[in-house]
C-alpha cells in the first residue's frame, strides 16, 4: 500500500508541469523585478574585476545570484529591449535598431507585461522605454498598466532634445510632467513607491526598471564623480557608482518590505561596454555596436531566495530571449497559448537555474538592424553566431573563446567543419528572417488614443538622425526621410512642420542654445502618398502648417524645407499630425 501511494505521488509529480511544481513551493505568486543598466559592459563592475570602480551593492547581488556568465544581448539598446520583452530575435520582432524606422515591435507579438497582466500581475515601468514614442508603441500600449517613462533613447535624443537629467521632464502614461532631482534616483524612488503600494494591496508585480545611466550625456551629482577625478570617463564611472548606491537602497527596501524572499531580481545591461572599455573590458574584445563578445556579452544575475536558486556561475551560453519564456514558466503562464507570431526564439531556463539540468545543444544568432556606418538595413552575415565556446563573426571569422577569450586568433582555417555547421545554421535562420525585413512597422496618426501625434527624425526610414547633434547640424540629407504611418481615420488633418523642437518655439530660419546650423528656410514641402503640397514661409516664423484631407490606410509622410531658390535644405525634424474633429 505504501509503495502504491508513493508510486501515485511520483506519477503525480511527473504529470504536472515542472513550473507548477516550482510555483507550488512558493506561498504566493513571485514578484518580478528587472533592472536594466544602459551602456555598461561586462567589465564595468567590481565583481568582474574592475581595477578601481567599487560596486559593493551590485557585488552583493552577484554573490547571492545565479550568474549567467556567457549571457548575450544585442550590441545596441532597442534590439535588446525588444528581445527581452518578446523573447524573439530582433530581426523577427522588427525592433531591430535604435532609429531609421526600425525601433518598433511588430503588431500581434505578445509582450511579457501583457502576458503577466493577463495572469494577474500588476505591471509597471520606470525609466527608459525606447520601443516607440507614439501610439500604438508606447509602454502603456504594450502591457504596462503604470508607465513613468521618457522618450527616445534618452536625454538629448531627438524626442528629448532639450530635456535634462536634473529636474527634467517625464511622462506618466500619456501626460507630460516633471520629475524632481536626479533621474536615476527618481526612477528608483518611483519603482520602490509603486512596489510598496502593490505589496500593500496584496498584488504580485512585474517591475521593469530600465535606467538611462550610464548612457551619455554623462551627468551625475558631483559626490559620485569626484572620486574618479583624473579619469577620462570620470562622470561615466560616477553614474555607475550612483547606480550601485541605488541598488543598495533597493535591496534594503525589499528586505524591509518583506519582498526580498519572493521577488525574482534580474540585473543586466543592454549592450556591451562604452566609455569604460579603454580602462577595463574584462578581457573581452570589442564594444557596443560590434559583434565580438565585448559588444554583446554582458552581466546577468538572477536572484530568487524563495525559489531556492543556488548562487553559482552558469557558463552555458544563454541570451536575453531566454528570459521571457523562463519567467512565464515560473509564473505559471502557458507558453502554448502564445500565437504563432509570438512564439519565442529563446528557451526556458527554469531547470538550468534550479538544478543545472542541461538545455538542448543550440546555436544563437546575434544580429540587429542598423547603426553607423550602416544605418539603412540589416545585411546578411553582419552577425555573430554563438555555439558553446565558438563564435562565428561576420560569417568568416571563427574564435574559440575558452582558450582565446579576447578573440585574437581566427581559427576558421583549422576548423572548416565547425564553420560549415555554423554557416548552415545562420543560412536557415536568415531564410526565415529575410522576407519581412522590408516590412516597416508604422506609427498611427488620427487615432483616438493619441491625437495629435508628434513625429521626430528618430523614426525617419533608413536615415540616422536621432540626436540633438544631428539636428543642430542639419544631418540626414537635404530632404531627411519619410515616416511610415497608418492613417487610422479618414478626415481633415492639420500637419505642422518645424526645424526645431516644439517646446523651444525657435524660428525655422533661426537657432537655439547651444547654437546649431542656421538655414535660410523660405519654403516647406509635404508629401503624403501621392499628395504633395508646398508653401512659402516668412522670416521668423516657427512652423509651416498644412491642412490636408487624408484617406484611411497605410502610407508615408515626408516633409522637408527649402531655400528661396527651391533648393532642398533639410527634413522637417519635428512634425505634428492632428485629426480635426
Amino acid at each position: 500500500m505504501r509503495f502504491a501511494k508513493l508510486s501515485s505521488w511520483i506519477l503525480f509529480l511527473v504529470s504536472v508541469n515542472y513550473s507548477q511544481f516550482l510555483f507550488a513551493i512558493s506561498a504566493a505568486k513571485p514578484n518580478v523585478l528587472i533592472v536594466l543598466v544602459d551602456d555598461a559592459g561586462y567589465g564595468d563592475f567590481g565583481c568582474h574585476g574592475h581595477p578601481f570602480l567599487k560596486t559593493p551593492n551590485i557585488d552583493r547581488l552577484h554573490s547571492e545570484s545565479v550568474r549567467l556568465t556567457d549571457f548575450h544581448v544585442a550590441p545596441m539598446c532597442t534590439p535588446t529591449r525588444g528581445q527581452l520583452l518578446t523573447g524573439q530575435d530582433a530581426l523577427r520582432n522588427a525592433a531591430a535598431s535604435v532609429t531609421a524606422g526600425r525601433a518598433f515591435l511588430r503588431p500581434g507579438i505578445p509582450t511579457l507585461p501583457e502576458k503577466l497582466a493577463k495572469e494577474g500581475w500588476a505591471t509597471g515601468i520606470f525609466g527608459k522605454w525606447h520601443l516607440g514614442d507614439s501610439f500604438p508603441h508606447r509602454p502603456m500600449d504594450k502591457g504596462f498598466r503604470t508607465s513613468v517613462w521618457m522618450k527616445g533613447w534618452g536625454f538629448t535624443s531627438a524626442p528629448e532634445f532639450s530635456n535634462t537629467l536634473f529636474d527634467g521632464k517625464c511622462f506618466r502614461g500619456n501626460q507630460q510632467t516633471r520629475f524632481p532631482g536626479y533621474v536615476t534616483d527618481f526612477c528608483f524612488d518611483e519603482a520602490m513607491k509603486w512596489m510598496s503600494e502593490r505589496s500593500r494591496d496584496g498584488e504580485a508585480f512585474f517591475c521593469y526598471l530600465p535606467l538611462h545611466a550610464a548612457h551619455s550625456p554623462h551627468v551625475v551629482p558631483e559626490k559620485f564623480s569626484a572620486p574618479f577625478a583624473g579619469e577620462k570617463a570620470q562622470k561615466f564611472f560616477g553614474m555607475l557608482s550612483n547606480i550601485d548606491e541605488n541598488m543598495g537602497r533597493l535591496n534594503d527596501f525589499l528586505i524591509k518590505s518583506n519582498l526580498h524572499e519572493n521577488t525574482i531580481v534580474i540585473f543586466m545591461t543592454d549592450n556591451g561596454g562604452t566609455a569604460g572599455v579603454p580602462v577595463f573590458n574584462a578581457g573581452l574584445r570589442g564594444h557596443k555596436t560590434e559583434y565580438y563578445d565585448g559588444g554583446h556579452r554582458v552581466p546577468c544575475f538572477i536572484r530568487w531566495p524563495e525559489g531556492n536558486l543556488r548562487p553559482r556561475d552558469v557558463s552555458i551560453p544563454t541570451h536575453v530571449q531566454d528570459l521571457m519564456p523562463t519567467l512565464l514558466e515560473i509564473c505559471g503562464s502557458d507558453r502554448k497559448s502564445l500565437p504563432d507570431t509570438g512564439k519565442p526564439d529563446g528557451l526556458s531556463l527554469v531547470k538550468l537555474l534550479r538544478d543545472d539540468s542541461p538545455i538542448e545543444d543550440r546555436m544563437l544568432v546575434i544580429q540587429y538592424g542598423a547603426s553607423p556606418p550602416h544605418p539603412n538595413d540589416p545585411k546578411k552575415w553582419r552577425s555573430c553566431v554563438v555555439w558553446n565556446q565558438w563564435r562565428l563573426v561576420h560569417g568568416e571569422e571563427l574564435y574559440e573563446t575558452k582558450s582565446d577569450r579576447s578573440q585574437q586568433l581566427n581559427v576558421a582555417g583549422e576548423y572548416p567543419e565547425i564553420v560549415a555547421k555554423m554557416r548552415a545554421h545562420y543560412e536557415k535562420w536568415w531564410a526565415g528572417i529575410e522576407p519581412k525585413l522590408g516590412d516597416f512597422v508604422p506609427i498611427s496618426i488620427g487615432a483616438d488614443q493619441e491625437n495629435p501625434v508628434e513625429l521626430t527624425s528618430s523614426d525617419w526610414q533608413d536615415v540616422y538622425a536621432d540626436n540633438s547633434g544631428h539636428i543642430r547640424n542639419a544631418a540626414g540629407g537635404p530632404r531627411g526621410g519619410p515616416w511610415n504611418v497608418v492613417v487610422e481615420r479618414a478626415g481633415e488633418y492639420e500637419i505642422r512642420l518645424r526645424r526645431w523642437p516644439f517646446d523651444l518655439d525657435a524660428p525655422l530660419d533661426g537657432n537655439v542654445t547651444p547654437p546649431g546650423k542656421s538655414l535660410p528656410i523660405a519654403e516647406a514641402t509635404i508629401k503624403i502618398g501621392t499628395t504633395e503640397k508646398r508653401m512659402k514661409t516668412t522670416a521668423g516664423t516657427v512652423e509651416a502648417v498644412f491642412t490636408i484631407n487624408l484617406p484611411a490606410g497605410r502610407t508615408q509622410l515626408h516633409a522637408w524645407f527649402m531655400d528661396a531658390k527651391g533648393n532642398d535644405l533639410c527634413g522637417a525634424y519635428f512634425t505634428k499630425a492632428f485629426r480635426k474633429p
